[in-house]
Parts: C-alpha cells; sequence; structure tokens
C-alpha cells in the first residue's frame, strides 16, 4: 500500500479529538460529583460537627459560624452554644402535641405528675464528644438522653420523701438534687445543663391534695392560737412585772421614811409652791419645815 502523509496527520487530529472528549468527560464528572455536594451553614449561636457517613468518622474539632461543603456521604451536625430551654408539659398547646409530663411516685406510691423545664448550652470544645456519645442531633438528645436522666433522677429523689414533703418543704430540694445528677452525668460529654425546674404546680390526686390543705389550714389555725396564748401570757407577765415593781418602790419608800421621817418634810417641800397660807395660828412652827 502507497504512503498517504494525509493518514498519519489524521491519526494525530482524531487523537486531538479524543483528547479533548476525555477533558471534557472529566469536566462533567467533576461538576457533577460538585453539583452533588451540597453547602451547610453553621448558624450563628451554633457549632457544627462534621460527620462522614461513609467512613464513619467525626472531625473533632468543631466548625465555627459560616459556610461549608458537605461532599456526598458527609453531614454537618449543629449544637447550639447559647442558653436554649425546653419544657416537658401536659399541654397540648406548647412544645408538643402529646402529653410529655413527668410522672413518679413518693414512697407510699402515690402517683405525681408535673410540668419539668430545662436550661441547656453545648460546650464548643466537646460538641464532637457529645456527638460521639449519642450520635444524633440535639431534638433526640433532649427527647430521650436528657429527658431520661432527668426523669430518673426526679424518680430516685421522690421514692424517699412523702406527698407532703414533695408538695411542701422539699419541692425546691427536689428539683435541686435532680439538677445536680444530671448536671454531673451530662458535663463530661459537654452538655451543660444549667437549671431544671417546676413549669407549674406538682399535681396530686384531689383527695389527697384537699386532705394536705385541711392540715395546711388545721396547722396555720393552731399556729395562731398559739400566737394568742403567748400575746396573752406576755400581756400577763407584762402586768405582774409592773405590780410587783410598783409593790416594790412603795415598799423601799415605806422603808426609807420610817428610817428617816425628814423624807416627809423634804417632800413637802418638794411640791410646796412658796406659797404661805393665809391663815397662820399664833406662834406656831412655819408650815411643813418644821422650824422651832
Amino acid at each position: 500500500m502507497a504512503y498517504q502523509p494525509g493518514n498519519f496527520g489524521g491519526g494525530f487530529g482524531m487523537f486531538r479529538l479524543l483528547g479533548r472528549s476525555w477533558l471534557w468527560i472529566t469536566i462533567a464528572v467533576a461538576a457533577a460529583i460538585f453539583g452533588l455536594s451540597s453547602f451547610a451553614r453553621v448558624e450563628p449561636g451554633q457549632v457544627g460537627i462534621r460527620v462522614n457517613n461513609i467512613a464513619g468518622g467525626v472531625r473533632p474539632e468543631s466548625l465555627p459560624v459560616g459556610w461549608y461543603i458537605a461532599l456526598p456521604g458527609t453531614h454537618i451536625y449543629q449544637y447550639p452554644v447559647f442558653t436554649r430551654t425546653y419544657t416537658w408539659t401536659a399541654s397540648h398547646t406548647e412544645q408538643s402535641p402529646i402529653d410529655e409530663a413527668f410522672s413518679f411516685q413518693d414512697k407510699n406510691g402515690l402517683s405525681l405528675r408535673a410540668d419539668v423545664g430545662v436550661s441547656y448550652h453545648v460546650d464548643p470544645a466537646r460538641a464532637s464528644i457529645l456527638f460521639q456519645r449519642y450520635r444524633t442531633d440535639m431534638d433526640e438528645i433532649i427527647a430521650g438522653p436528657l429527658r431520661n436522666a432527668i426523669r430518673n433522677a426526679i424518680v430516685e429523689r421522690a421514692a424517699q420523701l412523702g406527698v407532703e414533703e414533695i408538695y411542701g418543704t422539699h419541692k425546691a430540694e427536689l428539683i435541686a438534687t435532680a439538677t445536680k445528677r444530671v448536671q454531673a452525668f451530662f458535663a463530661p460529654v459537654g452538655l451543660q445543663v444549667e437549671q431544671i425546674y417546676w413549669a407549674g404546680n406538682i399535681v396530686v390526686p384531689e383527695a389527697v391534695l384537699n386532705q394536705i390543705n385541711a392540715k395546711i389550714a388545721n396547722e396555720q389555725q393552731a399556729l395562731a392560737a398559739k400566737a394568742n396564748v403567748e400575746t396573752a401570757k406576755a400581756d400577763a407577765e407584762a402586768r405582774i412585772a409592773k405590780a410587783a415593781g410598783d409593790a416594790k418602790a412603795i415598799q423601799v419608800e415605806a422603808e426609807a421614811i420610817r428610817t428617816n421621817p425628814e423624807i416627809v418634810n423634804l417632800r413637802a417641800v418638794e411640791k410646796w409652791n412658796g406659797q404661805l397660807p393665809t391663815y397662820m395660828g399664833g406662834s406656831g412652827p412655819m408650815p411643813f419645815l418644821g422650824v422651832k
């Protein structure tokens, strides 16, 4: 076959065309991968945790506020670093459409209920530890681990108290004890529980509540009666003390007059206005002075 110069040149032309095709294919693939990627923004007041869902890795460093590329297979979770609150309540119009109030019992097995609230935030330096422990977002942590820990703490302490103590003298102590236990449990993993509080009255059976109120009323009446007795006793003691003081004063004065009769003249002089009587008899002594 005769040599045809044009064929060699045509081969290079084909090679150049194939090279351009591969270039465009590479660009298209890169664009497709980039297109499959999503952008995530860490909102103000939040801290981000980058998680590789394919390899199962968690980046130890927290992501500050800003935009980030989340490649396929990765996800950025956000945890609040500012104070947030949540209330588990029986109301259907608040944070949940279902009854989330806490149920617990006193030491005698009497069932009680209460709405409970919590305020919290996440330590940015330990946010990755929090995720590694629970592998979920903040809403799920609130609904699961946090709620369970608070409920268990309340149940444990309430089981040591009677209903009157829970409803009255130990109400604040019960929730304070639960707060300390929950704080100690979550602090090592970066969840800072600031406060746990009663979000309403503790609900007790109506019959029991009536008994408690009647007892309180009786105690108040007894205290009032005792106070009246103490007041009367104090008044009587004051009168007795005054009478004793007056008698003692009279006794002292009488003794002084007996031992020193001149005191009578002295008292008369102290009371004399300086005027002599209009009529004086003969050569009698001057009145009160006892002059001879």
